[in-house]
This record gives C-alpha cells, sequence and structure tokens, in this order.
C-alpha cells in the first residue's frame, strides 16, 4: 500500500484532531501568558519569577498563537483542515522559539516546552521537521557568533534543539495510524464506487424498484417503475405509496384489507410476493405483475418493493396451453385408433396370432395407453389452468368411496408383495362396535377426487418396492383427510417445494427405473384447489412419504337434507356416474374379450361389462350382423374404451408420478 503522507488530503487531520490540536496549542500559550501576568501584576509574595524571563516580544507573540488556536476551537471549517493544522502547530514552534530564544537561548528556563512540543513535529509531515532543525541550527550558529561557545556547549544545545525532532522522525514517520487513515480512505472510495454501481443498476434494470419508508412514503423510484406506473420521479417522491402503487384483483376490483403484500410487509416486517394482481397505471390500463416486498432492515425501517410487467410472460403461457391443447386434441384420435386396433389384434374372437406376437402387441398396447393417458393429462391441465375443467360435485360417503378405489388397485399391490392395508377396515374388524367409525361426508366432483386418491395410491405402490402401503380416512368437523403412506423410497428435502410443479420429477438413479412425466401430481393439486381443498406431503428421503389430500366435510344433517332434496334422483355411492351397460348401444357389443389371453390387468375389468340384448323389434339391416366383434365400427372401439376407462376403479393415469 502506497504510504500517504500528511498534509496532502484533507481527510488525514479530522475535525476532532484538529480541535484537540487547538486546544493543546491555546493551553500551553496560556500558561506563558500566565507566567508573564504573574511577574508584573501580582504582589511580591504571589509572583512567579520565571516570569521575568518572559519578554514582551514572546507574550506578543503568545497573544496571536493564542487567539488563532481560540478561534479554531470555537469554529472548525469543514475544509483544508490539514494546512490548518499545521499552521496551529507552526505558530506554537515560533511562540516557544522566541520564548526561549529571549529569555537565555540553551540556558532558557523553558526548554523542556521545546522538548514537549518538537517531538509530534514529524505528524505534520517532514517539510516542517526540518524547518524545526535548520530553525535551531541557525539559533545556535547565532549565538556561536555573538560568543563562541564551548564544545560541550555545542553538544547540549544541539541534544536539546535537533534530537527532540529527530526522535519525532523516527517515532511517527510510518505511524501505523497512517496506514489505518490509508486503509479508511481506500476503503471509503470503494464504498462510493460501489454506491455509484448500484446506482447504475438500480436505473438500467427492467423491474421496478420502489423504497418506502416505515411511514409510507416514496423515498426512492427508478426509471422502469416510472415509465410503468406512468409518473415521474419529481411527482413521486415524497407521496404515500397508496396513491403512486395502486394495485388491484383480475376483476379490478380492490384488494382485501390484511392481504396487500406492501401493508403486509410494513406491519410484519416480512418479505411477501404474489404473481397474481394488476398494476393500474397512471392512465387507468391493468398491467399484470409480480411483486415482491423485502423489508429493510429488523428494526421495521421501511421495505424495497421490486415489481415486474409479466404481461409478455402472459401471453406466452396463453399461447403454449392453446398449442398443447390443440396438439394433444389432435393426437388423441389416431391414439385411440391404435389403442383400439391392438386391443382387436390382441381379442382371439377376431384375430389368431401366435404366442410371440402377442406378446410384442400387449406391450404396443400399454404403451399406446401410456400415450393416450399423457395427452388426455396435458388437456386436463390445460382445461385447469383457463378454468375450463368441469366442477360437478356430489354427494358422497368419503370412506366407502375411498374403499372402492382401494379395492381396485389391490392387485397392482399384490403384484409386488407389499403389505396392503386400509386402515379403517382394519379399525373396524378389531372394534366390536361398528358404529364407533365416523361417516365422513363430502360434496366434491366424485371424478375429480377418484383421480387425485387412485393418483396417490398407485405413486404409492409404484415407488415403493418392499414394505407397505396404508390407506387411511381421518378428520375433523370440518376437513376430511385422505393419507397415503409407504415405505418406499422417499423425497429428498431440496426436492419437496418442487414436486407439485409441472412437468417436474425427482432425478436420482433409483427414480430413472420408473416411468412417469411429472403430470400427475401437478394435476391433482389444481384439482384438489378446485374442490377447495389441499394436497401436501410429508416424506423423509429412504424411508418413505405419506400424501394428504384434505376436502371440505360436510355433516351428518347437511348431507341428510341434501340427500332428502336429491329424492327423485339418488345419489350413487362410490359408483360411476353412468352404468358402464348403459352407454353402449344395443347395436354395440362390447369390443373386450370375456376371457383375455395375457391381457394387462387394464384389459380384464372391462370383459365383465355385460352384453345388453338386442332389441326385438329392431329391423333387420342389410348389412352383415353388427352384433359380431369384427363388424364394430372404429368410433364403437373408442366410445367403448373411453367408457369402459372411466367406469372401473383404475384410474387412466397410472404413472404420473
Amino acid at each position: 500500500m502506497k504510504e500517504s503522507r500528511v498534509g496532502q488530503s484533507d481527510r488525514t487531520f479530522s475535525k476532532f484532531w484538529l480541535r484537540r490540536l487547538s486546544k493543546a496549542s491555546l493551553l500551553v500559550n496560556l500558561f506563558i501568558l500566565l507566567t508573564y501576568a504573574s511577574a508584573r501584576f501580582l504582589p511580591g509574595n504571589y509572583r512567579f519569577t520565571i516570569g521575568d524571563s518572559v519578554t514582551d516580544l514572546a507574550a506578543t507573540i503568545s497573544v496571536l498563537s493564542a487567539v488563532w488556536a481560540l478561534g479554531l476551537c470555537v469554529w472548525t471549517p469543514k475544509k483544508q483542515r490539514a494546512y490548518l493544522a499545521c499552521a496551529t502547530y507552526a505558530s506554537l514552534i515560533i511562540t516557544i522559539a522566541a520564548l526561549i530564544a529571549t529569555s537565555g537561548g540553551i540556558y532558557s528556563p523553558f526548554t523542556s516546552l521545546w522538548l514537549m512540543v518538537t517531538i509530534f513535529a514529524a505528524v505534520f509531515g517532514l517539510w516542517l521537521t526540518g524547518g524545526i532543525i535548520l530553525l535551531v541550527m541557525a539559533h545556535i550558529a547565532m549565538i556561536h557568533l555573538e560568543t563562541p561557545l564551548t564544545l560541550e556547549q555545542i553538544a547540549i544545545s544541539t541534544a536539546l534543539g535537533i534530537m527532540p525532532s529527530v526522535l519525532s522522525i523516527v517515532l511517527w514517520r510510518y505511524q501505523p495510524q497512517k496506514k489505518l487513515d490509508d486503509r479508511f480512505t481506500e476503503l471509503e472510495n470503494r464504498l462510493t464506487s460501489a454506491e455509484g454501481k448500484s446506482d447504475v443498476v438500480i436505473n438500467t434494470i427492467d423491474d421496478g424498484v420502489m423504497a418506502i419508508s416505515n411511514d409510507g412514503i416514496i423515498e426512492l423510484i427508478n426509471p422502469a417503475a416510472q415509465q410503468m406506473i406512468g409518473w415521474d420521479k419529481g411527482d413521486a417522491l415524497g407521496l404515500s405509496w397508496q396513491s403512486v402503487l395502486k394495485l388491484v384483483l383480475k376483476d379490478g376490483s380492490d384488494i382485501p384489507e390484511g392481504k396487500h403484500p406492501v401493508a403486509q410487509a410494513l406491519s410484519s416486517n416480512q418479505p411477501t410476493h404474489s404473481d397474481n394482481l394488476f398494476l393500474k397505471t397512471f392512465s387507468d390500463k391493468r398491467l399484470p405483475i409480480t411483486i415482491v416486498s423485502s423489508p429493510i432492515g429488523p428494526q421495521k425501517e421501511g421495505v424495497i418493493i421490486v415489481f415486474r410487467d409479466i404481461s409478455k410472460e402472459r401471453a406466452e403461457e396463453r399461447e403454449q396451453a392453446e398449442f398443447i391443447s390443440t396438439a394433444s386434441h389432435e393426437m388423441r384420435t389416431p391414439v385411440a385408433s391404435i389403442e383400439g386396433y391392438l386391443g382387436l389384434a390382441l381379442n382371439p374372437a377376431t384375430a389368431q396370432i401366435d404366442d410371440k406376437a402377442r406378446d410384442f402387441i400387449t406391450k404396443a398396447h400399454a404403451s399406446a395407453q401410456h400415450l393416450g393417458r399423457l395427452f388426455q393429462d396435458l388437456l386436463d391441465i390445460s382445461k385447469a389452468e383457463d378454468g375450463r375443467l368441469k366442477d360437478e360435485p356430489k354427494l358422497f360417503n368419503v370412506t366407502d368411496f375411498v374403499a372402492d378405489i382401494f379395492e381396485g388397485l389391490a392387485h397392482k399391490a399384490a403384484e409386488k408383495n407389499l403389505l396392503y392395508s386400509f386402515r379403517p377396515h382394519a379399525l373396524a374388524k378389531d372394534s366390536a362396535d361398528q358404529h364407533l367409525q365416523p361417516i365422513y361426508y363430502a360434496f366434491v366432483d366424485p371424478d375429480h377426487f377418484r383421480e387425485i386418491t387412485a393418483n396417490l395410491i398407485e405413486n404409492a405402490i409404484k415407488y415403493t418396492k418392499e414394505g407397505e402401503v396404508v390407506v387411511d380416512v381421518t378428520g375433523d368437523s370440518s376437513k376430511v383427510v385422505v393419507s397415503v403412506m409407504d415405505s418406499g423410497l422417499g423425497i429428498p428435502a431440496e426436492d419437496v417445494p418442487h414436486l407439485f410443479q409441472k412437468f417436474y420429477r425427482v432425478d436420482n438413479s433409483a427414480t430413472r427405473e420408473i416411468g412417469g412425466t411429472g403430470l400427475g401430481l401437478y394435476l391433482s393439486r389444481r384439482l384438489a384447489e378446485s374442490m377447495s381443498g389441499d394436497l401436501r406431503v410429508e416424506s423423509e428421503y429412504g424411508k418413505g412419504s405419506t400424501f394428504f389430500l384434505e376436502i371440505p366435510r360436510i355433516s351428518k344433517e347437511e348431507a341428510a337434507h341434501k340427500e332428502a332434496s336429491l329424492q327423485q334422483a339418488p345419489v350413487q355411492y362410490h359408483q360411476p356416474q353412468t352404468p358402464v351397460a348403459s352407454v353402449v348401444t344395443p347395436a354395440e357389443p362390447p369390443v373386450v374379450p370375456q376371457q383375455p389371453i395375457e391381457q394387462p390387468p387394464q384389459l380384464t375389468e372391462p370383459a365383465q361389462v355385460t352384453k345388453p340384448p338386442v332389441q326385438p323389434n329392431q329391423p333387420p339391416q342389410p348389412q352383415p350382423t353388427p352384433t359380431s366383434p369384427e363388424h364394430a365400427t372404429l368410433a364403437d372401439i373408442e366410445h367403448h374404451l373411453e367408457t369402459s376407462r372411466r367406469a372401473i376403479s383404475i384410474p387412466r393415469r397410472t404413472n404420473n408420478s
């Protein structure tokens, strides 16, 4: 670090040290004047005999020096403090030099003052120290010219006059305080540079930035915020933030009291975030924004507001959703055709194939089903995001409904030899009084509820290699909780916050072997929220997970009232909305075989559908008898597959982890 010299910068001498130096100079001059006055104005018994050595010239110089020091004590300038400090010290040196020179030279009784003062000469720089040394040498030379001095007298004079200055150089030339001052100066320069860079960043970013004081006054607003809001900097500064930053809901209504993110941050001193608000500009235009309010310090000193216009992002999301919806809808039709034809190929009544070909076609059929489920997921997500997802609530007994779904997936758990249990049934078997088990009623969309519950149970089975899967139904007076617990892989803590995001999957060696799209849990949460419920998870990596589905509960009295009002159309508990047989017309027999050979589990359930009899009064048709499977149309096959899939307990989504 380059050494700085005293006197080169105003920062070398602070206001504090300049005043201390001035007080020291004033104190020395007052001592000189006091001794001078005592020798001349006090009675003999109170006189200081040393005052006789103070001449009128020395007293006059001391008065001038004292006046200078007193002035700096009363008023200390903000600039040129280093030069003022040097001038103060120089006046003190001149005063003492004149006092010694007029009171006996090297034999003066005031020689000790010279030793005390010149020891600090190097603090003010080498130039001032050198000047003092030259002054001493000139004084000794003048005395020697007037009266020759002995060698001893010259040595004493030199020691008393020059040695304090030399010692001052040794003590103060490389003092640590100077280096510390240099560090402070460098730090100040860095902070000033950082402050300038911060101003550049704030003024050039596209996000709006506002600084609000604790009492709600705008103290800073950057150009991006001015452009979005429509206010000039000079007009906005000093105003209340409510009059400048106007936020509204999607429908243009005001934000409810206690829900405003800025007000929450100011009152609670906690950061807030929102993506669902709109900014009302000066011209009454509404912009969708994302806003973050961050408190300043722990003592409620104010908040920093950062907001961004997300109109472009929202437009891109809408275009993306429209594309996904259109593409999924268009691709679902050919996939359904492929699935139907593969089903016909597997039907021994319509095709005769060998075992090897059957194995290949079975795998292709399963892949076609998986692709169809993926397209259906994408369609449902698109509907959920733009509000087109239908919600048809019905009354049902949650325990019985979950039991039906549980039994429909029992064969999957049996294939992996898992301990598969439904806790309400286990408690009922252990209880002597069956009426002790509570009855939980809910009035929500049964299809949505079935889809969420089935997805959770199937995920638990899929991600549990060995151990148990336990399904339980509990609740309180306001909600029903369906929990699905497994002893499977578990979820790492860093992945839990992202688990319900679209297309998100836990990426590790264990999950890569298990298929999935990352859409099931995202859609499940959206469906739960559409039912005024919630979906959450508790998990420990390597030990298992527990998912909790919470939906509103209705009381027994409310359930009885709803059931009484629907007596003309009885509610079907834990049953499909439409019986399977009723969706098949008399001319449409089921195309799924009665006894499939080596079929996947999903193909065995539709085989239980009973074939409706042909109406006896149906007129004969010119074409071959349509009751034979080989003459069923492709539309008939697609319609039957879709209705059969909805009828059984196994959901469409089987690997949406």
